[in-house]
């Protein structure tokens, strides 16, 4: 027979573990609704809202409006809970402060200014090169239309809960959690060697829309369909436009 302050711990860990899967499953799949949440963790959405209030209370999901792609529909759209800062450092497992001191000392010891970017920038592209191997290969197994999904699949087995989806005229790769996100709000080089490995691998210009690292919901890459024209080449971190969801 348990006491009553027994069950109380039991209940309250059960509670807090369920709101772990909640927040889980947002951070792998990107900004979810309700109804999306209930089906992916097996709960009532009755059950998800009551989780979810909590977590809006600890500053772990807010609340946004949902991003529409295309033409909206009638009606107001629906409302879609995604990670904040404090709930993404809840699972970030990096080395942050370590990263960015060494980032720092980079740029320092070469001097500093357009030649400390240079360095940090060119220490960017080697710490991808070994990881553009692993994705290359799951990227020239795969069919031609395959090849975007093979390369979420491939970054998703590196923590970076990457999915892809059809777009107007393209696709766009979603990178919902990125391990250096902290490190690349000060270093943009990391996103734009990111976005320049992308391009190779998928043989065509790309274009970031969006970063986590520059305060949006999920890093977002639009890749074109195969002869379609794009004027822009390949967008920076830096320069990423806003992405709400």
């Amino acid at each position: 027979m348990k006491y009553v302050g027994e069950a109380h711990e039991e209940l309250a860990t059960g509670e807090r573990s369920t709101r772990t899967r909640v927040a889980r499953s947002i951070l792998d799949h990107g900004p979810s609704t309700v109804a999306d949440l209930a089906k992916r963790v097996g709960l009532t959405q009755a059950a998800v809202r009551r989780h979810l209030d909590a977590l809006v209370h600890d500053d772990v999901v807010e609340p946004r409006e949902q991003r529409v792609y295309g033409a909206r529909t009638r009606g107001r759209p629906a409302k879609v809970f995604a990670l904040t800062d404090c709930g993404r450092d809840a699972f970030d497992q990096s080395y942050d402060k370590l990263a960015v001191d060494a980032l720092h000392w980079i740029s320092e010891a070469a001097g500093g200014g357009e030649q400390g970017e240079a360095a940090v920038a060119a220490f960017a592209r080697a710490r991808l090169a070994a990881q553009a191997e692993t994705y290359r290969k799951a990227v020239d197994a795969a069919a031609p239309e395959d090849r975007t999904e093979a390369l979420a699949r491939a970054l998703t087995v590196d923590g970076y809960a990457a999915t892809a989806r059809s777009a107007p005229v393209g696709e766009q790769l979603c990178q919902h959690h990125c391990p250096v996100a902290h490190a690349a709000e000060q270093f943009p080089q990391l996103c734009e060697a990111e976005t320049e490995v992308f391009s190779r691998l998928l043989g065509t210009h790309v274009q970031r829309l969006a970063t986590i690292a520059h305060g949006d919901g999920v890093c977002t890459t639009f890749i074109p369909h195969s002869g379609t024209q794009t004027t822009t080449t390949t967008a920076s971190a830096n320069t990423a436009g806003r992405n709400p969801a």
